[in-house]
C-alpha cells in the first residue's frame, strides 16, 4: 500500500511538471499538430510509455494491458479479413486492366521489390549480429514478467493467415480472369469496409496500443534496449535507402542512357514532398511533374506513376525486412535464408494491397510477418512502431523509385513505338 501511495505520488509530480513545462506554450497548436500527425502520436507514446512504466502505479498500468490484450485479439480476428478485402481486389483490378505496358510496369515494380527486400536482408544479417551483439530481448509474450489484464475478450479469427493468403490469391486471379462483376463488384465494397475499419477503428488507437506496449517493456525492464535497437536500425535503413536510390537510378541511367545524379536531383521535389505527406498517392502530381521534367512523356508518365504509387513499395519492403531480421536477433530466433526469401515474395504481393493510409503497408504486412516468420501479438506491436518511426523515409523512398521505374517504362515505349514504325514502313 505504501509503495501505491509513492508511486501516485510520483506520477502526480510528473503530471505537474509537464503542466509547468507547457504553460508558456500554445496548447491548442500542440494538440492539433499531433491530431493530425500519426509519427508525432506515435514517438510521443514511446516516451510516455517509457516514463511512465516506473511511476505509474500498478492498478492503472493494468487498465492499459487490460485494452492491449482486447487490441491484440482484435487484430488477431481481422487480419485474415483485411487480407481478403486488399489483396482480392488488388489482384483482380490488375489483372483486369492488364495490357502489355502494364504488365511490364507490375513485373518490374514486384521485381524492384524482391530486389530492395533481398538487399535488406543481405545487408541486415551481415550487420546486425556485430551492431546487437550481446543484446538479447526476452520474450515478449513471458506471461510471469509482464503486467497482467484485468479481463480478456477471446476473439478468435474465421480462419487462420495462411488459410486467408490462399484464398486471396486464387481468387483474385479468377476475378482478374473471367468476367465475374457481380463478385467482383462484392469485393470492392468489402474493401471500402475494411479500409473504413483501418482508418477508423485500427489506425486511431495504434498510438494507445504502442503505449500499452512500452509502459508493459519499462514495467519488465526491456525498453531501454529496445529504443537503443531503434536508433541503431534506422540508421543503417536511412543508409540501405540512399544506396537503393543510387542503385534504382544507376540501371535507369543505364537503360536510358542518361546521367543516374541528374536525374535523382530532379526528382528531389517528390522526396521532400512524401517526407512531409507520408503518402505516395498524395505527392503523385508533384512525382509526375518531375518525372516529366525527368524527359519521361507525359502520357507514359500519367500511367506509370499513379500505378506505381499503389503497386511499387521497395522502400516499405526494405524497412519491414530490416525490423524483421533486427527483432529475430534480438529475441535469439534461428535466421534461414530460404524462410526469409518466402517471406520477402509473399510481402512483395502484399505490398500491392497495401492501403494509402500512414502505416497502411505494415498493416497489409502484419499478415505475412504472422504466417511466414511466425509474429507474435506482442511482435507485430513493435515492428509497426518501428516502421511508422519511419515512414516519411521509407515514403520518400517509394515515391523516388517510382520516378526511375518511369524512366524504364518510357524507353520500353519508345523502342516498342519505334519497332511498329519501321514495320508499317517496310510494309
Amino acid at each position: 500500500m505504501a509503495e501505491t501511495n509513492v508511486k501516485i505520488r510520483s506520477f502526480k509530480l510528473f503530471l505537474l511538471k509537464g503542466a509547468l513545462l507547457f504553460s508558456d506554450q500554445t496548447p491548442m497548436k500542440f494538440f492539433n499538430l499531433v491530431k493530425r500527425s500519426l509519427l508525432l502520436q506515435v514517438v510521443i507514446a514511446i516516451v510516455l510509455g517509457s516514463l511512465l512504466g516506473n511511476h505509474l502505479p500498478k492498478e492503472i498500468s493494468r487498465i492499459f494491458a487490460t485494452f492491449n490484450g482486447i487490441f491484440g485479439n482484435f487484430l488477431e480476428f481481422i487480419i485474415p479479413l483485411i487480407i481478403l478485402g486488399l489483396i482480392v481486389p488488388a489482384i483482380g483490378n490488375i489483372g483486369k486492366e492488364a495490357g502489355k505496358l502494364l504488365l511490364i510496369t507490375t513485373l518490374i515494380a514486384y521485381g524492384s521489390t524482391l530486389f530492395s527486400g533481398l538487399l535488406s536482408y543481405g545487408i541486415s544479417v551481415s550487420t546486425f549480429p556485430h551492431l546487437l551483439a550481446g543484446e538479447r530481448l526476452t520474450e515478449l509474450s513471458d506471461a510471469s514478467k509482464n503486467l497482467q489484464p484485468y479481463f480478456e475478450i477471446e476473439m478468435p479469427p474465421l480462419f487462420d493467415v495462411m488459410s486467408g493468403l490462399i484464398l486471396a490469391f486464387l481468387l483474385g486471379i479468377a476475378l482478374s480472369k473471367f468476367d465475374f462483376n457481380a463478385l467482383k463488384n462484392v469485393f470492392d465494397e468489402f474493401q471500402k469496409i475494411i479500409m473504413w475499419i483501418i482508418e477508423k477503428l485500427i489506425v486511431p488507437f495504434l498510438p494507445l496500443f504502442i503505449f500499452g506496449i512500452f509502459l508493459n517493456m519499462t514495467y519488465n525492464g526491456q525498453v531501454f534496449l529496445v529504443l537503443k535497437t531503434f536508433v541503431t536500425i534506422i540508421g543503417v535503413i536511412f543508409a540501405m535507402h540512399i544506396g537503393l536510390l543510387i542503385i534504382q537510378y544507376s540501371i535507369a541511367g543505364g537503360i536510358a542512357k542518361r546521367n543516374p545524379f541528374s536525374m535523382l536531383k530532379t526528382m528531389l521535389p517528390a522526396y521532400f514532398t512524401a517526407l512531409g505527406t507520408q503518402s505516395s498517392a498524395a505527392t503523385i502530381p508533384v512525382t509526375l511533374e518531375q518525372a516529366i521534367k525527368n524527359k519521361v512523356d507525359p502520357k507514359i508518365a500519367g500511367f506509370t506513376i499513379p500505378l506505381c504509387a499503389t503497386i511499387h513499395l521497395a522502400g516499405s519492403t526494405l524497412k519491414i525486412v530490416a525490423c524483421a531480421v533486427a527483432l529475430m536477433l534480438l529475441e535469439g530466433h534461428q535466421i534461414q535464408f530460404l524462410q526469409f526469401f518466402g517471406f520477402i515474395c509473399m510481402l512483395g504481393i502484399a505490398m500491392v494491397a497495401a492501403p494509402g493510409v500512414p502505416g497502411g503497408a505494415i498493416m497489409a504486412a502484419l499478415a505475412v510477418l504472422s504466417s511466414a516468420l511466425g509474429f507474435t501479438t506482442e511482435e507485430q506491436s513493435l515492428m509497426i512502431a518501428l516502421y511508422i518511426a519511419m515512414d516519411s523515409f521509407g515514403t520518400a523512398c517509394n515515391v523516388m523509385g517510382d520516378g526511375a521505374i518511369a524512366v524504364v517504362i518510357d524507353k520500353i515505349n519508345t523502342r516498342q513505338e519505334r519497332k511498329k514504325a519501321l514495320a508499317k514502313a517496310a510494309a
